[in-house]
């Protein structure tokens, strides 16, 4: 099969793989119709380097069509038209039971110290083979998979396997009361999703913070009170505008939607930049042991929740050695929640979201449809921005 694979920093080709096949019982395989390519996807395109090994399967964010299933899997059937979230679980030990499946005691990854497995994405998470390919084994698939109706497009349902999770949890951890406000820093997929989950379920206002034209004037269109980052002298400005806005308080809750590959800190830039480019032997143990995180977007919004208010981590941060301002976060009381979304946690809450009435506005969400075979052009584009590059989803 045709699959994305990954061969360096900055180097993915799509290459002929051997086909998954069924290895457990609780197994299934999917023939994939149509794989996100995901914000995280990009740490590693260049940051998480480290972590990676050349063809590693990439991509965490498919749906696709039932070929083949385990013995252990009784509520599949071939055919079954399914989303598969980006976390491998069993949904049945101690950790899924409480609404953690990101947490799995069944596939944690313990030699490296680290949650449940995950499609896609680095050694940290199980190297399992991921979802930017032609066929997906799918572990676990006795809980994992989500039966979706045949009919709509792909686009109805696919932003469940990540996006849609990974926004609802966003807008969950900030612990928003009706009426409330909310900034949402960095306005690519999750941000941006945010901002409609918000104001669908009773924000009063919604703040976002981008540099990007085309990302600042798509939330702008759907309510969302935009601020360019570059349209202001320096961040004290612009946290000083929005604060205006709040009767000089700040807002309720700040969703930081950027993570590690934040604006601004050129020190910690060139930390992950040279981890990258050194070779294997070297750049591990520091990765694991000294790595920073560029902390722009999170410092800002530490800066500008008000006191009291809360903070809520969906960007994914990789760093083992941040310098972390907890003077002004014990001063101000701010409550601090992040983690990988848990998928099935919320997804019976979403899915009366995704109605012919689409009031998310999911089937218009991606802003690009490519082939698979343009899987390096398709990251190239989405890395630098270009082309107004939002969402892109690949259909093999």
């Amino acid at each position: 099969m045709k699959a994305v694979t990954w061969q360096g920093r900055r180097d993915v080709r799509v290459e002929d793989v051997p086909d998954p096949r069924i290895e457990e019982p609780t197994d299934a395989v999917v023939r994939i119709t149509s794989s996100g390519l995901c914000g995280s996807d990009l740490h590693l395109y260049e940051v998480l380097t480290p972590f990676m090994t050349p063809g590693d399967i990439l991509g965490h964010e498919p749906i696709g069509i039932v070929e083949e299933v385990g013995a252990g899997v009784p509520d599949l059937a071939v055919g079954d038209r399914v989303v598969v979230p980006f976390q491998i679980a069993c949904g049945s030990c101690w950790m899924c039971l409480t609404g953690l499946p990101t947490q799995c005691e069944t596939t944690q990854v313990t030699g490296e110290g680290m949650g449940a497995a995950l499609f896609g994405y680095t050694r940290l998470y199980g190297a399992v083979p991921g979802a930017q390919a032609e066929y997906l084994r799918v572990p676990q698939a006795q809980y994992g998979p989500i039966k979706v109706p045949e009919g709509p497009p792909d686009d109805r349902f696919v932003y469940l396997s990540d996006v849609l999770p990974t926004a609802w949890q966003a807008f969950e951890y900030a612990s928003l009361l009706p009426g409330g406000t909310l900034a949402v820093l960095g306005l690519g997929p999750i941000g941006e999703m945010a901002c409609r989950i918000a104001l669908a379920r009773g924000a009063e206002r919604v703040f976002g913070v981008d540099l990007v034209p085309e990302r600042l004037d798509r939330a702008s269109r759907r309510g969302v009170q935009t601020y360019d980052l570059t349209a202001f002298d320096d961040e004290k400005a612009l946290v000083a505008a929005i604060r205006d806005e709040t009767s000089g308080r700040g807002p309720d809750a700040v969703i930081d939607a950027v993570g590690t590959e934040a604006h601004g800190s050129a020190a910690a830039r060139l930390a992950q930049t040279a981890s990258a480019l050194l070779p294997r032997k070297l750049s591990v143990p520091l990765a694991e042991r000294f790595s920073v995180d560029r902390l722009g977007a999170l410092y800002m919004a530490i800066e500008l929740v008000r006191r009291g208010g809360t903070i809520s981590l969906s960007g994914v941060y990789g760093g083992t050695a941040d310098p972390i301002p907890l003077l002004t976060l014990f001063d101000k009381q701010i409550q601090l929640r992040m983690g990988q979304a848990n998928v099935r946690r919320w997804t019976d809450e979403i899915m009366p979201y995704l109605t012919d009435e689409d009031p998310l506005g999911v089937e218009d969400f991606a802003t690009h449809r490519l082939p698979l075979t343009e899987a390096p052009h398709a990251y190239e584009m989405f890395q630098r921005k270009q082309d107004g590059a939002i969402k892109i989803l690949m259909q093999p």
